[in-house]
């Protein structure tokens, strides 16, 4: 079989170039900044909602309040992210007294329902951190009151804006293998990054609504953003069967613990400065302890994750999540009627190099832009060719392969620049993402297909977002 590759070097596909083209409409500087407040300041919310933004939007965004149940936190919040505002353990009042243009919301996934809907009905847009919210009752409250107050809510998807997504979608525009039929997307999470979920709240599912929530809501949306269309029917299959219960020793937590010595997931906290300073020095105000163990009976979401969705224009989709895989990485396929397109990230032997999983997820959560360090691929091969061709994607700069920049650039400095392959996600195209992992969850505990309309008044459209 032939092979040729295919260097994509000066055209929109090889950076996502043409989600930066045209940036009309940048925001004014001046006295005219954006009035910003942040309400959770834990990880996220300081770093990615807060010293970045601070860092490289202090010209166009000016922090006026910060919230959080957590004195402690608060307090190391304006003093991680260089501001000098009041900050408050009460919401409304933050609000009347600040006044702000935009509520970012980064609480606990089970409490963003309560500052979206509250900061909509005290006249307030919204940007909340992915999953715009846990279950199918708390979601059909954000859609009631975003008809009742006419406000906003943007959900933070930086994963469409990363590199090798956006080259993808802008590939699938040009329908290069005919119509799409089916896609296959495996998600695996490597020992690090997957076992820290179950260290912390997320483990929880009244917290987190479980990782088809929590986590594969990013990839549910940029499924959804892919093929064009709304999911309609869901059957799931689910279980833990590796964290939680399912070992023969456990611990208080991994500081206090007899069984370091032979616990392969055993994770040293007091080796993480920013960690210490932002949990562990702040337990005594709210009992959240970062290092719990993972083995701890209170956990009862999924581990292992299997899905088969069928979409409104007819596509089907087969999805699985693996949160403790030796590598981290995806693959995804889309089957057309002409031919295939396959593409793929962080696979050892696609790469051919090794990789320091230990460190992997720091990197990937790094904001800082590490330069030019690789290049991603796209697979095509039509049916009667003998040849497939190999388009080479320039990596991306940045965390989360260019999306965090491109995402920020967006919302903060260029909010009216051209979106011609529609990387903004607004409040519907949150709750699509949301309800897959709701439904799956619902199919997993039901035994039983769980279609989308059951769930809230929001009617699954061939076209997606009609």
């Amino acid at each position: 079989m032939k092979r040729r590759n295919f260097i994509a070097a000066s055209a929109g596909i090889a950076a996502g170039t043409s989600i930066l083209s045209n940036p009309v409409g940048a925001a004014v500087a001046g006295n005219n900044k954006k009035k910003v407040v942040l309400v959770g300041t834990g990880s996220r919310g300081t770093s990615f909602w807060g010293k970045r933004i601070v860092d490289n939007y202090s010209d166009l965004v000016a922090f006026v309040g910060l919230c959080d149940i957590n004195p402690g936190r608060l307090e190391l919040a304006k003093k991680y992210m260089g501001v000098d505002c009041p900050v408050y353990t009460d919401f409304d009042k933050m609000i009347a007294e600040t006044k702000p243009d935009l509520v970012m919301v980064t609480t606990m996934d089970s409490n963003h329902h309560e500052f979206i809907i509250r900061s909509m009905e005290l006249g307030v847009d919204v940007l909340t951190e992915k999953p715009i919210t846990t279950d199918e009752t708390k979601l059909q409250a954000i859609l009631d009151a975003e008809k009742r107050t006419g406000k906003k809510c943007i959900v933070g998807f930086n994963m469409r804006y990363a590199t090798l997504p956006t080259a993808l979608k802008e590939f699938l525009v040009k329908k290069p293998v005919g119509k799409i039929t089916s896609v296959d997307f495996h998600w695996y999470l490597n020992v690090y990054h997957g076992a820290s979920y179950f260290r912390r709240w997320h483990g929880e599912r009244d917290k987190g609504g479980t990782l088809l929530v929590h986590k594969a809501t990013h990839h549910f949306d940029i499924l959804n953003w892919f093929i064009d269309s709304d999911p309609v029917e869901i059957t799931a299959f689910g279980a833990l069967e590796h964290y939680g219960k399912n070992n023969s020793f456990r611990g208080a937590n991994c500081r206090n613990c007899a069984y370091t010595d032979k616990c392969q997931y055993y994770w040293d906290i007091t080796k993480d400065k920013r960690s210490m300073e932002l949990y562990v020095a702040n337990e005594k105000y709210d009992g959240y302890i970062r290092d719990n163990c993972l083995w701890r009976e209170q956990i009862d979401i999924y581990d292992k994750m299997s899905l088969q969705i069928k979409y409104a224009n007819d596509i089907v989709v087969n999805y699985s999540l693996t949160t403790y895989s030796p590598y981290e990485g995806w693959r995804i396929a889309f089957n057309g009627k002409e031919g295939r397109v396959e593409s793929w990230s962080g696979i050892p032997w696609r790469r051919q190099e090794k990789i320091n999983q230990a460190t992997l997820h720091a990197a990937e959560m790094n904001q800082e832009d590490q330069g030019e360090i690789d290049h991603d691929e796209i697979f095509v091969m039509n049916n009667f060719d003998r040849e497939h061709q190999i388009l080479k994607i320039r990596a991306g700069q940045g965390g989360h392969g260019g999306g965090d920049s491109r995402l920020q650039d967006k919302i903060f400095r260029y909010p009216d620049m051209s979106d011609p392959l529609k990387h903004a996600a607004g409040t519907r195209d949150g709750a699509m993402s949301c309800l897959i992992g709701i439904a799956a969850r619902k199919s997993i505990d039901e035994t039983r297909p769980v279609r989308i309309e059951e769930l809230t008044d929001i009617k699954p459209h061939p076209t997606r977002g009609n």
